[in-house]
């Protein structure tokens, strides 16, 4: 019988825009396309990690229409962060059941930026709810997360769609979503609007210099969306399923492309005759 490729998923950052790795997922699981690893940074971390707890994409979505911003959002002295981050760390427990990566039903990889040392960090072990609290700090809008000797920031800040991390972890074919890519740049109307606009702008320059080494890009159209209007729930879920449905036939095709070729009828038996 022939053995699949193992696939990983790449769920890059984007704040709100990154809402629509729930329609992306919604389709994979319509098409029943098999998740064997998933890696994320900033909200691709976040939603990979409730995904990889065993939350389905339908939960996902309804808990996202349902979360009012006050139940995570807790402003802090603006030492570090206008967000302490607290709250979004308890629901980030909550929703996981408090696991360690090892308990996870799907290898899961959270990216942070370690920022004393400029260097993306692969978080891949202990608590997957401190490791995703660290992967989302925006600078200056999130405090910082202290883990061990390293002061972690949002992931996106050196890595915003994982491909390599995913492909390490043993990923044969890569699945990668960027959510940053059809991006018109809106009025900024507060002090969040700037930090997020102006984090969104340097990632996106990062990343249109890199060549993503994936079989399988997914770009949902969502940058007419700020990346704080998380209210957005449906339209960006929407626009993850159109770009996953409109992906399917090549998912199928590299997929098949990947299977081994079968053995040849009588091989072993002429083999040996010879």
């Amino acid at each position: 019988m022939a053995t699949r490729p193992k696939i990983g998923l790449a769920l890059g950052a984007g704040a709100a825009r990154g809402l629509a790795h729930l329609g992306v997922l919604k389709v994979l699981e319509k098409y029943k396309i098999p998740v064997d690893f998933v890696a994320g940074s900033s909200m691709g971390a976040l939603v990979g990690a409730l995904y990889c707890a065993g939350l389905e994409a339908d939960f996902l979505i309804k808990f996202a229409r349902e979360l009012p911003s006050r139940s995570w959002v807790d402003l802090a002295l603006p030492r570090s962060g206008l967000i302490s981050g607290k709250k979004v760390e308890t629901m980030l427990q909550m929703l996981t059941r408090n696991r360690d990566f090892s308990q996870l039903k799907i290898p899961f990889a959270a990216v942070a930026t370690d920022i004393e040392r400029g260097e993306a960090v692969v978080l891949k072990e202990g608590n997957v709810a401190a490791a995703v609290r660290a992967s989302i700090s925006i600078p200056v809008v999130f405090k910082p997360v202290r883990l061990g000797q390293r002061l972690l920031v949002d992931g996106g800040v050196v890595d915003r769609v994982p491909v390599s991390v995913v492909r390490e972890m043993g990923a044969d074919v890569v699945i990668a979503v960027d959510v940053n890519k059809f991006v018109s740049y809106q009025p900024v109307k507060n002090i969040i609007d700037v930090m997020l606009q102006t984090l969104d702008i340097m990632e996106r320059k990062i990343l249109d210099a890199r060549v993503l080494d994936t079989e399988v890009l997914i770009r949902p159209k969502v940058g007419h969306i700020s990346p704080a209007h998380f209210h957005r729930v449906d339209e960006l879920v929407q626009a993850g399923v159109e770009a996953t449905e409109a992906a399917i036939s090549k998912i199928g095709y590299v997929l098949r492309c990947r299977l081994p070729a079968p053995a040849a009828e009588g091989g072993a038996k002429s083999g040996q005759e010879s």
